[in-house]
């Protein structure tokens, strides 16, 4: 038997279990309540954890939010492909993979809002913060392959692209003045700036 196929021990079990009922209860709560109004003790008792144990898994507030939102964009990013694929044009493509995550992040508007500000000014070393930053580079990696693959753009030229859609979807979804618009109106304003930068 391989290592790989080897099932896991009774530690990482435990493990995997606790880390299952923490993604869980954090996730619950700051979608019901917002990450600003809920506490770590009220996500331990929730877990049928220690705070002590909480801490293991992560280190306050803004690392479990990105434990939780993490798990919810790389599911959102399975969603977009899988839209991105059924569309014809480069636009059409981007903007039909990147819809899903703008929904993902205004589920509740703050935490997403949050969740952005975490990724961006935390520590890049940390792991859920690596981890994050590994989506944000999936991402782009994919609007880079479907700028390739639809407009016939170089390699190197849709990345700079996929870079600059990037930046466009992260302004919009972290704006301010953006946090009362509807998801419908974000998607617009997106088709128009996204538009507006790609080749004809």
């Amino acid at each position: 038997m391989s290592v790989a196929s080897q099932p896991l021990g009774r530690r990482e079990r435990n493990k995997q279990e606790k880390l299952e009922r923490i993604t869980a209860a954090a996730s619950k709560l700051f979608a019901k309540y917002g990450v600003d109004e809920v506490t770590t003790q009220q996500i331990a008792d929730a877990a049928d954890i220690g705070t002590g144990t909480l801490f293991l898994y992560a280190k306050n507030k803004g690392e479990l939010l990105l434990l939780v939102q993490n798990l919810h964009y790389a599911q959102s990013l399975e969603r977009g492909l899988s839209a991105a694929n059924k569309s014809s044009t480069a636009l059409d493509g981007i903007l039909a993979f990147i819809e899903p995550i703008v929904e993902c992040n205004r589920v509740q508007v703050e935490n997403g809002r949050t969740y952005l500000r975490e990724m961006v000014f935390g520590d890049p070393e940390e792991p859920h913060h690596a981890e994050a930053l590994a989506i944000v580079e999936q991402t782009q990696a994919a609007t880079a392959d479907l700028l390739v693959e639809r407009s016939h753009m170089p390699q190197d030229q849709a990345k700079s692209f996929a870079s600059v859609i990037s930046s466009i979807m992260f302004l919009e979804l972290s704006a301010t003045v953006n946090a009362q618009s509807s998801n419908s109106e974000i998607m617009g304003r997106l088709r128009t700036q996204i538009s507006s930068i790609l080749p004809s």
